[in-house]
């Protein structure tokens, strides 16, 4: 029934949960990772909330109050603007297709 029409439209509000993680000996929420999923995101033109959460590692993405991606905020490429970055792509794709 549903086909490309259904998906997430243009300027969704994305919710973009991160927790602290461990660098040079000290754990710390860090936004540096985040740069490259933010740049995609905004990019298709959604608009970003950054909220810190106290899960280590962590990186969460809600749209509509529903978890629709997940990751080790590690896993992440390290600044950026997130084009050549495999999860990144996975995230986009992931808001695009939620509803």
């Amino acid at each position: 029934l549903c086909s490309y029409t259904c998906a997430m439209p243009r300027n969704a509000l994305v919710t973009l949960k991160f927790g602290p993680y461990e660098s040079c000996g000290m754990v710390e929420h860090r936004k540096y990772r985040l740069q490259g999923l933010r740049a995609v995101l905004l990019a298709d033109g959604h608009e970003v909330v950054l909220e810190e959460i106290p899960d280590w590692n962590s990186v969460e993405l809600i749209v509509n109050g529903e978890n629709v991606f997940r990751c080790n905020i590690k896993d992440l490429d390290f600044g950026g603007d997130g084009l050549l970055d495999p999860l990144c792509e996975e995230a986009r794709k992931a808001v695009l297709n939620a509803y």
